[in-house]
């Protein structure tokens, strides 16, 4: 892995960059205040949003307007004070809630199959006090932490094939089939995206990084095989209609309602609140296709504005990321990177035609508390080690929160006085 000056820029670039860093340990801590403001500026973004896309459909409920801007601003709290909460721990502490944290991800799938609700053809929600919350969201965090955890465990045995990929491999292979069986595609697309990076991030070798992207790929099209609603989409992303996806449903209605809420945005949009498409002509609004309703009513402004914050959001963290000379932060940190940033990509990508409709949410601004709570906890993990480098070099190591630490230090201290 480079070191941080080895991935400097040259010439005008740097330049720019150094001054965005400022000086000393300034430098040090851009970094950390890049991820915060752009983290918080998206999810105030994404729930003005909610506010604006799911207002007439609860309306037409006979809701509340406010009710699910009310939910998303309420976990919205809840994930910002778990964002500060993470991001003042020693990340490495987290290392023991590993095993547990995915023993309890896979009895939580499980018990979706058998005791969860279905919405939109989806087995993915379990309500608990009066809140449908997802599973699937959280197993990504504790996957990724539970990778770099074993990844960082056996690094000197990684180069052999064994050990590079099991239990990695089975056990995302595992997770990935738990919420297949639900019928929900994106989210096992973003699941095997969280694996694949792990493995990258934890340096095994290239022939057995690309065998085992490889694997996963043909797994991703055999899921997609198996379903005619899938493939129905597949075949209208491709223009084609056969016979099997003509009677029922209109699989390209949601992409072309999409499009032309895109493209009546203009420059600078129909204003806020203003959307036409949102009268139900897309389905589900506030979720996959908030950012079609986000650009019909802030134009290509409001459009470029959520992508600089993304861009600005991908390059703070690589650089945290680049900085970490231990295994198990680099692997946890760079794994957060490409979960949230490749969903960002999937999500507009879907929603600007360029990939089949797989409902995969767009982090920070989709309607869902459970997406919300995960992604600010795993922006917390990242501002945890962007804290680390504000400090003195001496002062690196954080002190230890629980144990002897500060039993030896009160005895040092004594016989210091002594």
């Amino acid at each position: 892995m480079a070191t941080a000056q080895q991935e400097r820029p040259t010439g005008t670039a740097q330049t720019l960059w150094r001054r965005l860093e400022g000086p000393g340990q300034l430098g040090a801590g851009a970094g950390y205040y890049l991820i915060l403001g752009s983290t918080l500026a998206l999810t105030a973004i994404g729930i003005m949003m909610v506010l604006s896309a799911s207002s007439v459909e609860s309306i037409s409920l006979g809701q509340s307007p406010y009710s699910a801007a009310l939910k998303q601003a309420i976990f919205g709290a809840l994930g910002v004070i778990g964002m500060f909460v993470i991001s003042r721990i020693n990340v490495r502490w987290l290392k023991r809630f590993a095993w547990p944290g995915m023993a309890a991800t896979l009895v939580l799938l499980g018990l979706v199959q058998i005791v969860g609700s279905r919405v939109l053809g989806n087995r993915n929600w379990i309500d608990v006090a009066g809140f449908s919350v997802q599973p699937s969201e959280f197993a990504k965090l504790l996957l990724a932490l539970w990778m770099a955890t074993v990844l960082n465990k056996k690094s000197e045995l990684l180069d052999r094939w064994g050990h590079a990929l099991v239990p990695v491999v089975p056990m995302g292979l595992l997770v990935a089939g738990l919420v297949i069986w639900g019928h929900d595609l994106g989210t096992t697309l973003v699941i095997l995206l969280v694996v694949t990076a792990g493995l990258f991030f934890g340096g095994i070798p290239t022939r057995i990084f690309v065998v085992t992207g490889a694997v996963m790929s043909v797994g991703a099209i055999g899921f997609a095989v198996t379903s005619a609603n899938r493939m129905c989409r597949i075949y209208e992303w491709l223009g084609q209609s056969p016979a099997m996806c003509t009677q029922g449903a209109d699989f390209g209605y949601q992409v072309q309602n999409g499009l032309q809420g895109l493209a009546s945005g203009g420059w600078l949009g129909v204003g806020l609140g203003q959307s036409r498409q949102k009268y139900n002509w897309i389905p589900e609004a506030q979720n996959d296709f908030i950012f079609s309703v986000l650009g019909e009513e802030l134009g290509l402004f409001g459009t470029l504005l959520v992508l600089a914050l993304f861009a600005v959001l991908a390059i703070a963290i690589f650089r945290v990321v680049v900085r970490q000379k231990e295994l198990f932060p680099r692997v946890l940190a760079g794994t957060i990177m490409a979960w949230i940033l490749g969903q960002a990509a999937l999500n507009m990508a879907m929603v600007t035609g360029l990939l089949p409709v797989i409902g995969v949410p767009l982090p920070f601004i989709s309607s869902g508390g459970s997406a919300l709570v995960s992604c600010l906890c795993a922006i917390g993990v990242v501002l945890s080690l962007a804290r680390e480098e504000m400090k003195p070099e001496g002062s690196k190591r954080p002190k230890r929160l629980f144990g002897r630490a500060g039993k030896s230090q009160t005895a040092t201290k004594r016989k210091v006085t002594t």
